[in-house]
């Protein structure tokens, strides 16, 4: 057994350390250890958040803060730790169902724009219109076409919406195929976690290369004068929200020596 320094030993016999230690089967100290850093880290980082959103609220400015990745990559834990501590009054989070038969024979971009925040708001897409970009075209749920036209749009649509002062920070959450498969195995394995299971998510794994391609071309699209994604490796949950966040404190400016 590798030796303890007595600041690990002091996380260890810490309220967070104990709690974590009784949370799990096996003991894992080394887990543990970095569990009571990411506490510490995401506590530090979320006072920060504070600080960021009364800002945004003074100054009257409108936030988009939009979501993609793989399925099961951690775009909803991430959200929920950026979102646990700052006003609820302030915020939304946008998770869209299946567009209804209204909202099919509109243009696709109308029923993203009814979600856009007001003055001294945040909004926050769990997936957003990029749906037309992967989702729609590798399951098949929108024509060639569609796909087409979409991608020749989406770029002018997002610096419409820059230019008039809203403010878009695009985030993709990346992970491997081996890491998909064991939070799967995961979600069935648990039954609190069944919900989060969709038909979708049941052909991810042998749709894993379709996606891909689709991805890349996503990226490649956003080059063409378009405003880049943000990559967050997310095989590791904690590290991926630490940068999540992170990446968001960076992307809005604001004053770090607010009071709080």
């Amino acid at each position: 057994m590798e030796e303890i320094s007595e600041k690990d030993l002091l996380k260890l016999n810490s309220t967070k350390g104990i709690h974590s230690i009784l949370q799990n089967d096996e003991i894992n100290l080394k887990k543990t250890i970095r569990y009571v850093d990411y506490t510490k880290q995401l506590k530090e980082l979320q006072v920060e958040l504070i600080k960021q959103q009364a800002c945004i609220i003074e100054k009257g400015q409108r936030v988009i803060v939009l979501f993609e990745g793989r399925d099961a990559a951690g775009k909803g834990g991430a959200i929920r730790r950026i979102t646990e501590r700052i006003n609820p009054r302030h915020f939304r989070i946008v998770a869209l169902p299946k567009p209804s038969t209204e909202e099919q024979s509109q243009w696709y971009f109308q029923r993203y724009i009814r979600q856009f925040p007001k003055a001294g708001e945040i909004v926050f897409f769990d997936r957003s219109w990029y749906n037309r970009a992967v989702v729609e075209p590798v399951n098949g749920f929108c024509k060639e076409e569609e796909y087409r036209i979409f991608m020749n749009q989406v770029n002018e649509f997002e610096r419409m919406i820059t230019e008039s002062g809203i403010i878009l920070v695009k985030i993709y959450m990346s992970i491997s195929k081996k890491e998909q498969k064991e939070r799967f195995e995961d979600i069935k394995s648990n039954p609190l976690k069944h919900w989060k299971m969709s038909a979708v998510d049941e052909r991810a794994q042998e749709l894993w290369d379709v996606y891909t391609l689709y991805k890349k071309r996503m990226f490649e699209n956003t080059k063409k004068n378009g405003i880049p994604f943000k990559v967050i490796k997310a095989n590791r949950k904690i590290d991926a929200r630490l940068n999540v966040i992170k990446h968001m404190l960076k992307s809005i400016p604001y004053d770090k020596n607010r009071e709080v």
